[in-house]
């Protein structure tokens, strides 16, 4: 795919934006952003005149094609509540690319998503990162495992209490997932002791991952609203050592500085709930503002399908209201999601050597009144705005004309 997207406002968001500018993507790479920008004989140009350009947004949580929409309980893939350890399961076994949240996704400039599975169980399962367009998932794939999934909270010990079972309360959640890591390290040590030995070793698909978690190889992504919660999941990072990223952190701000201190990133969202549960009582718009001014790393999420992921820009638009800086909030949905998921070697700006996942917005995408005119993925047009019809479409994944 080699095309040149030229005349408009582009916005690197890993750099400073340039007036007229030329995005040239070639065999589905960016290979230059600037004013003056040669371009080869036989790559088809896209005039953006008027128009802002910036990277496809990131959207760092969320459920789409594992929680399809309109599907009811066919489609519903989100949890493996029979089993509170659920480290082995992986979402990317449970994805459907039909999910109509994948079209949305476009609509909304979102190209890239993490898709996790859901808070039912103290350990969910692992995570991974997919572009928003394509047949199977493994065409779409960017990366996986990206982190394992873990919950604390009401969740867990709502579901497993509702059944009679271990975890029923908050320190049984802990225990959960503490037993769990303990013998992670007991079989790690084990394992490496067979090795030494030349002796075979009886692998166990759920220590497996979570020796990676152990080891640092793979990021801990913890479920935690409430201030409490958040404290336990920095108090179990610290005794087993692994990388902690808070998500949703609905009462990240009262410990703000304490968060911050500890350079843990957060995840922050959705932002467009109702209080549905008591843990989210503090929920608010102020709240992104609050942890990023204290320093915290911030990303924006949208939980789809909690809130429909094509609103991921307007969560981005009304925390700029209530205080978070306009250029952090484009960060929280492209490069900041980007780099704590570890895929900032692919997507979150427009840059040389990353994917050429572009999008071109009839304005400022933080003015709800602008809206995604054309979505590339890897330089290949998957979604336009259709003027006339006053409708997107998607293209077919199953139909590709030859580039």
């Amino acid at each position: 795919m080699n095309i040149a997207i030229t005349g408009g406002y582009v916005v690197p968001v890993d750099g400073e934006p340039v007036e007229g500018g030329t995005v040239l993507i070639q065999d589905g790479k960016i290979v230059a952003v600037g004013a003056d920008v040669d371009i080869p004989d036989g790559v088809e140009v896209v005039d953006a005149d008027g128009a802002w350009v910036l990277p496809g947004f990131v959207e760092a949580h969320g459920h789409i094609g594992v929680h399809e929409e309109a599907e009811g309980w066919a489609g519903q893939d989100t949890n493996e509540m029979t089993d509170p350890v659920g480290a082995r399961m992986r979402a990317l076994d449970a994805i459907n690319p039909a999910d109509l949240g994948f079209g949305d996704a476009l609509s909304g400039g979102v190209t890239t998503a993490v898709i996790k599975p859901g808070s039912g169980n103290p350990i969910g399962g692992q995570t991974v990162a997919v572009k928003c367009w394509g047949r199977t998932v493994d065409e779409m794939l960017v990366r996986e495992p990206v982190s394992v999934k873990s919950a604390l909270g009401e969740n867990p010990k709502r579901v497993y209490g509702d059944k009679g079972k271990l975890p029923s309360t908050r320190q049984g959640v802990a225990a959960v997932i503490r037993d769990e890591l303990t013998k992670a390290q007991d079989y790690l040590a084990k394992k490496a002791e067979a090795e030494a030995d030349g002796k075979a070793f009886d692998r166990n698909t759920t220590l497996e991952i979570l020796g990676k978690v152990l080891s640092g190889e793979l990021p801990w992504c913890q479920h935690a609203h409430r201030a409490d919660d958040i404290a336990t999941a920095i108090r179990l990072s610290e005794e087993f050592g692994y990388r902690l990223i808070l998500n949703h952190g609905t009462e990240g701000h009262l410990i703000a500085d304490v968060i911050a201190d500890k350079q843990i990133p957060v995840i922050i969202g959705p932002l467009f709930t109702t209080r549905s549960k008591v843990e989210l009582r503090n929920r608010g718009l102020r709240n992104p503002g609050i942890l990023a001014r204290a320093g915290v790393e911030l990303a924006i999420t949208t939980d789809h399908p909690v809130v429909p992921i094509n609103f991921l820009v307007h969560q981005a638009t009304l925390a700029v209201k209530e205080g978070l800086d306009s250029d952090v909030a484009l960060r929280s949905i492209t490069t900041n999601p980007a780099r704590i998921m570890g895929l900032d070697d692919r997507v979150g700006a427009l840059k040389p050597g990353l994917d050429g996942d572009v999008v071109i917005w009839s304005g400022d995408p933080l003015d709800v009144m602008s809206r995604a005119l054309h979505v590339f993925v890897e330089g290949r047009e998957v979604y336009t705005f259709d003027e006339r019809k006053g409708e997107g479409v998607v293209a077919d994944p199953f139909y590709r004309e030859s580039v």
